[in-house]
Parts: structure tokens; sequence; C-alpha cells
């Protein structure tokens, strides 16, 4: 026996949630404009400076060696002190950086403030996901993660087109970028929202977590090596493939702005249904895509901005679909411990992505950069098609799609089942469907059960 939450009691949810987060919204939408700022304002300086380009090269890259390292040590300094005052930490840090970066206008110095960035912003990440994940339910995840995805892409689209508010020579966008970066701290420290507890929370190591959700997992992955190809090559696609700088300009727009808008909808729709299986639409969708945008480069310009920003959008979706759907196999004393590890692997994809298709281009020219992406995505939606089948089968203690853990069930359905037992003497104890919250035994191990998403959604109940 089970209770379907209503319509009205999810959307209060929803609602709740997104209320409660607001000051943590706030705060990386002005964190993601200081970083979008600096990250094109550095490319522009160092031009200018004649560090060369293999020079710069090494000075970007510093910043996703910072960001492996960050992704492990936030963890452990969320559980000392918890999230508002990391949150505070690391962002005075990242404001640091960008004034010495102006201070000190050599590769050395910029390439150990990128590094510091990167370390700042994977544990920023860190707070944000972990905090999320904690005040969301399996009803409201997707959307609630869509949120948090709007949020940052629009904050760095808004960051480049600070670039035209001063002279890159001079000082005044360092200094701009420095207050973004501080003031974000602001609504967090003046909240009266209280932080999710930290007391409880246990580490979860890379390989554990993919013991658990092996296809979120390797999602968030596989998100890392598709965002750090866009975002580190796109732009040497656009001028391989003879775009004029303005038609540049326009298509990395157009994917930055696809990735923004289709967010929500798609996280709506995984919350409605089996994420999984809006994983792997999402996926192979994408993949057809690719195909179109590379046939799309040479289109007049709105084929090509339809063509692109449909692209984006799948290929940017696939992040937070996988993140949604990892957390929903996490008890939530394991997810601050989960986000850095999956942190970790998006760093880690983010910095295999663009080395990949840089080898790749460099063989078969640029219609490689589409090809690989294309091929990362199929790769994956056949894995994801396999976990789906073989989990089904190890992992299934019903006939139905999900696995019975009453402990993230939600309240409506907490109420039906108490009830429940107040009409009754006792229950039997051979049955899963019917034990008490609190009282079920774990039915998905260490392994493969765990796949299963843990409580089922609204429109699997029956």
């Amino acid at each position: 026996m089970s209770a379907t939450p209503d319509r009205a009691t999810v959307t209060e949810s929803f609602s709740t949630s997104v209320m409660a987060s607001a000051p943590l919204f706030v705060g990386l939408a002005l964190l993601m404009l200081g970083n979008g700022l600096q990250g094109s304002l550095l490319g522009v300086r160092a031009s200018q400076e004649a560090f060369g380009s293999g020079v710069i090269g090494l000075i970007m890259a510093a910043f996703f060696a910072g960001f492996l390292l960050g992704s492990v040590w936030s963890a452990r300094a969320l559980r000392r002190v918890g999230y508002i005052r990391v949150f505070a930490a690391l962002a005075a840090m990242a404001s640091v950086a960008i004034l010495v970066q102006e201070l000190f206008v050599m590769p050395v110095a910029w390439g150990l403030m990128r590094f510091l960035t990167g370390l700042c912003f994977a544990g920023i990440y860190v707070v944000s996901e972990s905090w999320l994940n904690n005040r969301a339910t399996n009803l409201t995840r997707g959307r609630l993660l869509a949120v948090y995805m709007v949020v940052m892409y629009l904050g760095q689209g808004g960051g480049q087109l600070l670039l035209n508010v001063a002279d890159p020579s001079k000082a005044d966008l360092f200094i701009l970028s420095s207050i973004l970066i501080s003031v974000a701290v602001v609504p967090l420290l003046l909240s009266a929202t209280p932080a999710p507890d930290v007391t409880l929370a246990s580490r979860m190591s890379v390989s554990r977590l993919c013991r658990i959700s092996p296809f979120g997992a390797g999602g968030v992955f596989v998100a890392g090596l598709i965002n750090g190809t866009i975002m580190g090559m796109g732009a040497v696609y656009a001028h391989d493939a003879g775009l004029s700088v303005a038609r540049i300009a326009l298509f990395m727009g157009a994917v930055i702005c696809g990735g923004a808008l289709l967010q929500w909808p798609l996280g709506r729709l995984s919350d409605r249904m089996d994420r999984r299986w809006v994983i792997l639409g999402v996926t192979f969708a994408a993949a057809g895509a690719s195909m179109l945008a590379y046939r799309a480069t040479g289109w007049a310009t709105p084929g090509m901005l339809a063509s692109v920003g449909l692209f984006g959008g799948l290929s940017f979706a696939l992040h937070s679909l996988n993140l949604a759907h990892t957390n929903d196999c996490l008890e939530p004393s394991e997810m601050l411990g989960a986000s850095s590890s999956l942190v970790l692997l998006l760093g880690v994809g983010s910095v295999i992505g663009p080395l990949a298709v840089g080898a790749v281009m460099s063989q078969v020219g640029a219609a490689g950069f589409f090809w690989w992406l294309a091929a990362v995505q199929l790769i994956f939606g056949l894995f994801g098609l396999g976990c789906v089948r073989y989990f089904a089968k190890r992992g299934s203690v019903a006939p139905s799609h999900y696995v019975v853990v009453p402990s993230q069930t939600s309240s409506v359905g907490v109420a039906a089942i108490e009830d429940v037992y107040a009409t009754q003497d006792e229950e039997p104890d051979d049955e899963p469907a019917h034990e008490r919250p609190g009282e079920a035994p774990d039915q998905r191990g260490e392994g493969a059960e765990r796949e299963e998403p843990r409580p089922a959604r609204s429109s699997e109940m029956s």
C-alpha cells in the first residue's frame, strides 16, 4: 500500500525548497558574474601582456588542477566548520586571488592564483550542491537542481558582458570582479535560514559512489567530458570552421542560452517519471543534436542558432539530471561526501575532454569536435541502457520501478502508512512494502541494488 502525494503538496514542497535556498542562489549568481568576467578578462589581458599561447594555456589549466584538489579538501572543511563558514572563506580567498593578479602581472603569480581560484570554486560547488540536495526530496530534486544550473549559466553569461564595462588593460575590471565575489557572501550571512546539518555526514569515496550508482556517477563524469569540451574548445571549433568573430560569439552564446533554457523543462519532466529514462532520452537526443549542429554551422544565422541552442540545452542538461539521479540513491547523511566525489568526477572529465577533443581535431579537423561529442553521448547512452536492464534484474524486489525505503518518503506517504498501522494490530514481517518508517531493512546493499532510486515518484506509485 502506498500513497500518492497530490500536485499541490509537491508544488508547495518545491516552493519551500526554493525559498529556503534563495540566499544561496543570490550568492551563486553574484559569484558566477565575477567568475565569468574574470575568465574572459584574464585571457584578454594575458594576450595584451604577450604571455604567449602556451603560457596562457598553462595558466588556465592551473584552474582545473586547483579544482580537483578543492573537490577533495572542501568536504573535510565542511564537516569541521559547516556550510556558511566554508562558503564565506572560499569566496574571500577567490576575491583576493583576482586582485593579486592585477598587482602582479606575471605568469607565475597568475598560475598560482588560478590554482587557488579553482580550489575555491570547487569548494563552492560542493557546498552548493550538497546544500541543495539536502533541501530537496526525490519529487523536487530535478527542478531544484535545474534552477541551480540556470543561475550558474545566466551568471556566467552575464559576466561575459561585463567585459565591455571598462578597459581590460586597467585595474577596473579586476576590482569589479573582486567586488562581485566579495558581496556574494552577504545574502547567506544575513539569512535566517539554517544551513543543513553536517554532524552526521559520512565520507563517500569515488569507488563507493560508483558502486551505489554507476549510472549516475558515470553520467556526471561524462557531463564533465562534454562541458569541458564545449566550454574549452567550442570557440576553437567555431574559428576552425570558418566563422567570423561575431558568429563565434553568437555560436557560444546560443550554446549557453540553450543550456539555461532547457534545464527547467527537463528537470520538471525527470521529477514526474523515472529519471533514468529521461537521462537516456536526453543522451541519445543530444547525440543527434550534435550531428545537427555540425551540419548547421554553415547555415544562415537563425538556423544555426536554433540548432546549436538545442545541442547546448540537451548536452548541458545531463549534468543536473545525473546529479539528481545519483542523489536519489543516497541517504541524506551520504550527500555531502557524495557531492565532493561528484565534483571530483566532473573536474576530471572537464580536464580530459578538451585534451581528447584537441587530439581528435588535430587528426580529422574541425569536424572532430562534434563527432567526438556524439560518440561520447552514444557510448554513455548504451552504458546507461545496460545499467537500467542489469540493475532492474539485480535490484528489484517487486515488479515495480523502485525499491521501497521509507526514510525518504514524502510526509503524505508517511502519514498514510501510519494510518494503516493505527488500524492494524500487527503486520507480517515478510512484507517489505508495509514496513514501518525507519524499520525497513536496507534492501539496496552496497552494490547494484542501490542503483534503483530509493523512494518512488508520484507517477510510479500504485
